[in-house]
């Protein structure tokens, strides 16, 4: 597993967020690719490589097509074991996440799936629906320029180096404007439902087989997300 090398001081965030999948489990890096049609629009049935026991895509070959408008605003509904957060999606500022956020909760990729790593004062990790830490949708996309802040409320993809975002992210509980370094991609913003974020990152978590301390002892789950499109959303980005 692929670990940055950051200060001791932040050996906690390197493991939540550097460390959120094993490289061996993850496809190459692709290039986003121009065009695809499905259901959602972002993939052909062929790009599909995997579904799940009902039937679903799991997996794909490639990361979805552009099939966001980056001049739209789009929000994300994300219905937890605890209640709802609000999310505005940032495309304008990250079109690659945001696209590739979209497209996966178009598919139902994030329903029933678990938050797997909780560390209080810093993050809610979720993303991955085999709950280890070491699952992803199959392929890679690359990074964007960070442009905002990791502010409490902030949301951005989880990666195990560069390039390698791929379906984690996570959700910033306190002001981390100075803690961590700007290597995840920010796509978003909590505008709702702060207080059940809180209440997440107030979890109780017990140490996993690397010795952090951030697995839920009791299950949290995203149950839906929803994405809407086209209704702005008063405020400006974090920053």
């Amino acid at each position: 597993m692929r670990r940055a090398l950051l200060t001791a001081t932040l050996v906690m965030v390197v493991g939540s967020l550097a460390g959120c999948g094993d490289e061996s489990e993850q496809a190459a890096t692709v290039t986003v690719p121009a065009g695809g049609a499905s259901a959602t629009g972002c993939w052909t049935d062929d790009q599909v490589t995997s579904r799940d026991e009902a039937g679903n895509p799991s997996q794909w070959s490639v990361a979805p097509a552009m099939s966001i408008d980056p001049a739209q605003a789009y929000t994300a509904l994300i219905e937890t074991s605890a209640g709802t957060i609000t999310v505005e999606l940032l495309p304008a500022i990250a079109p690659l996440s945001v696209n590739n956020f979209v497209c996966l909760a178009r598919a139902g990729y994030y329903d029933g799936t678990p938050s797997h790593r909780i560390i209080a004062g810093f993050v809610v990790q979720a993303g991955d629906p085999t709950g280890t830490g070491g699952g992803g949708p199959g392929y890679r996309f690359p990074d964007e320029p960070v442009q905002g802040e990791y502010v409490a409320g902030a949301v951005a993809m989880a990666n195990a180096g560069p390039d390698t975002n791929g379906s984690q992210f996570f959700l910033i509980l306190d002001d981390l404007t100075t803690r961590l370094p700007k290597n995840y991609n920010l796509f978003g913003r909590v505008v709702a439902g702060q207080d059940v974020l809180q209440t997440l990152g107030q979890t109780p978590v017990q140490a996993n087989a690397r010795g952090e301390v951030s697995v839920p002892i009791e299950p949290v789950q995203l149950v839906r997300v929803t994405i809407t499109e086209g209704t702005a959303i008063a405020g400006t980005p974090a920053a």
